[in-house]
C-alpha cells in the first residue's frame, strides 16, 4: 500500500463507512455536543457538498492558522473520492461521508461549511445546529421564507455561530462605501438598484427522464425535496434553474448584491410590499424561473429595484459571444448602484465602490478585499454572534426578499406590454426599468405582444410576522411540503 491508498484508507475507516451511499431513516441528533474552544485550539470542520462553490470553501479553510478540515461530505461518490485523494497526497487524512447524519453524529468536529443545492440549505443548518456545531452556509440560506426564520432560531436556540456566505460583508472597501453613503454624503438615499446582468444559455430540453449514474446518491441529493424523475440533462449545477431545488439567478447570484442593497438602505426587515416582472425568454428549455426579471421592493425610505438579465445585448451574440456582450447599467453588470440627491454610487464588484456627484464626476472610491471564512473562525472562537460580519438574520433577510420577489412572479398572469405600462404608469421607476427590459428583449428578437412577460401579484407583508397580508395563495408558497425523514423542523 502507498502513501496514498493509506491515507484514503484510513479516511474511510475513520468514517466508519465505505464510499459507497449510506443512507439511514435517523435524523441528526437533537442533544447539542459542542466542546469549549479555547484561543489555541485547532477548530475541527467539515466540508458538505463541494461540486462547485464548496472548493472554495475548502481552500478558503484550508489556509487558515489553526484551523483543520477533518471531514468531507458528498453524495457524487465521484467528486467525494477525487477531493480525498487530493487530501491524502498532500499526508492529510480525512473521513469521508455520502449521508451528512452520520458526519453530524461525529463528536470531533466543531462546525460545518456548506455549499449544497439551496433546497438542503436550511435542513442541514438546523441540523448541525441541533447537533452542537457552529455553521458556515452558502447563499441564499434558504430555498424558501419560512426555513431561513428557522435557521435563525436554531440559532439563537442552540447558541451556535451561523455565517451567511455573503463575502461583501467582510470586504472593507465596501464596508467603508456604505458607511460613506449612509453618512449622508450625497444627500438622501432615492433607491438602491441591484443588478445581475450574468450570461445564462439554455439548459437544453429532454424528452424523458434523464438516468442518474450510479455513483450519486439521488434520495440523499433529492433531501428535502421531491425525487421526481429528473427533467433535465445535468443533475449538478442546473438544478438552480427549476424552482423545485432553485431559485433562478436571483437567489443564485443575485442574493449577493441583493443584501448590497438593503445593507445600503439599512432595513432590517423584509419590505413592506413587492411585485415582480419577467419570464424566461429566447429559447424554450427544461428551466422554469426567470432569465428575465425585475422586482421591486417598496421599502418607506426607498425603493429597492433588483434586475435580473441573463441574455446578451442583441440576439447576434446569442452564440460564441455571448459570455463578453453582456448589458450594463451605469458601468455595473454584476453590481449596485445608488441613486442620492447630491449624486450616485456604482458599487461593481464584492469589495469596491465609485462615488459620482450629479454631473457625474467622480468625487471618492474605495477598495480594499479580506477574508470571510477567516471572520467565521475569529466569531466561532469567541463564542458571539455579533463578531459576524453575516450573521445568519441577515442572510435570511436578503435570501427572503429574493423568495418573496419570486413568489410575486409564480403567482402573476401574462400580459401584453401596453397592460403593463397601463398598470405601473404611477411609478416612473418601474416605467423606466420595465421599458429597459422591453428594449433588451427586443434587441435579442423577443416580441413582448407575442410572448407576452409575466406580470407578477402586488403583494404586501406584514413585516413583524413575516406574513403577507393580501394573499394566502403566497403565505403558502413561504414554505414548501418536505419529504418524510427530510421536513425542516417546525420547532427548532
Amino acid at each position: 500500500m502507498n502513501r496514498r491508498q493509506f491515507f484514503v484508507s484510513s479516511s474511510i475507516a475513520a468514517a466508519g463507512l465505505a464510499l459507497p451511499g449510506c443512507t439511514t431513516t435517523r435524523q441528526a441528533s437533537v442533544r447539542p455536543r459542542s466542546r469549549v474552544i479555547g484561543p489555541n485550539d485547532t477548530i475541527r470542520i467539515a466540508i458538505v457538498g463541494f461540486n462547485s462553490r464548496g472548493k472554495d470553501h475548502i481552500e478558503g479553510f484550508r489556509k487558515l492558522a489553526g484551523v483543520k478540515i477533518v471531514a468531507l461530505c458528498d453524495v457524487d461518490r465521484k467528486v467525494l473520492e477525487a477531493e480525498a485523494r487530493k487530501f491524502a497526497d498532500r499526508g492529510e487524512p480525512v473521513a469521508t461521508f455520502t449521508d451528512v447524519r452520520k458526519l453530524l453524529e461525529r463528536d470531533d468536529i466543531d462546525c460545518i461549511s456548506t455549499a449544497t443545492p439551496n433546497h438542503w440549505h436550511a435542513l442541514l443548518a438546523i441540523w448541525a445546529c441541533q447537533a452542537g456545531k457552529d455553521v458556515y452556509v452558502e447563499k441564499p440560506v434558504s430555498h424558501n421564507a419560512w426555513e431561513g426564520r428557522q435557521i435563525v432560531k436554531a440559532a439563537r436556540k442552540y447558541g451556535r455561530i451561523v455565517q451567511t456566505g455573503t463575502q461583501s460583508r467582510s470586504n472593507p472597501g465596501l464596508r467603508d462605501g456604505v458607511a460613506w453613503i449612509q453618512a449622508g454624503n450625497l444627500g438622501r438615499i432615492t433607491l438602491a438598484r441591484g443588478l445581475c446582468y450574468k450570461p445564462r444559455q439554455s439548459i437544453g430540453k429532454v424528452s424523458g427522464p434523464t438516468a442518474i449514474p450510479d455513483h450519486i446518491d439521488y434520495d440523499l441529493w433529492c433531501g428535502p425535496a421531491p425525487t421526481s424523475p429528473l427533467m433535465r440533462q445535468k443533475l449538478h449545477y442546473d438544478w438552480h434553474w427549476q424552482f423545485v431545488t432553485g431559485n433562478g439567478d436571483l437567489g443564485n447570484q443575485g442574493i449577493h448584491q441583493m443584501d448590497i442593497a438593503r445593507w445600503v438602505l439599512g432595513e432590517k426587515t423584509l419590505s413592506p410590499s413587492v411585485f415582480s416582472i419577467g419570464g424566461r425568454f429566447a429559447y424554450s428549455d427544461d428551466g422554469d424561473t426567470p432569465n428575465s426579471q425585475f422586482a421591486i421592493h417598496g421599502y418607506k425610505r426607498a425603493p429597492l429595484i433588483f434586475e435580473v438579465r441573463g441574455l446578451p445585448k442583441a440576439k447576434s451574440f446569442q452564440g460564441d459571444g455571448w459570455s463578453k456582450n453582456m448589458p450594463d447599467y451605469r458601468g455595473a453588470q454584476i453590481g449596485v448602484v445608488v441613486d442620492c440627491e447630491g449624486g450616485h454610487v456604482v458599487i461593481p464588484s464584492y469589495d469596491s465602490a465609485i462615488a459620482y456627484d450629479k454631473s457625474g464626476k467622480e468625487i471618492k472610491r474605495w477598495k480594499e478585499g479580506a477574508d470571510h471564512y477567516a471572520n467565521f473562525i475569529a466569531a466561532v472562537r469567541s463564542r458571539k454572534s455579533a463578531d459576524l460580519n453575516a450573521d445568519i438574520e441577515e442572510g435570511h433577510l436578503s435570501s427572503a426578499l429574493c423568495h418573496t420577489s419570486n413568489i410575486s412572479y409564480q403567482l402573476g398572469s401574462r400580459l401584453s406590454p401596453g397592460a403593463i405600462r397601463e398598470r405601473l404608469k404611477d411609478s416612473p421607476a418601474a416605467s423606466e426599468t420595465f421599458e429597459r427590459l422591453a428594449e433588451h428583449l427586443a434587441a435579442n428578437g423577443v416580441d413582448l405582444n407575442a410572448t407576452p412577460a409575466v406580470l407578477g401579484a402586488h403583494l404586501k407583508m406584514d413585516t413583524g410576522s413575516e406574513q403577507f397580508t393580501n394573499s394566502r395563495d403566497a403565505n403558502i408558497r413561504l414554505k414548501r411540503e418536505y419529504r418524510k425523514g427530510f421536513e425542516v423542523p417546525s420547532r427548532v
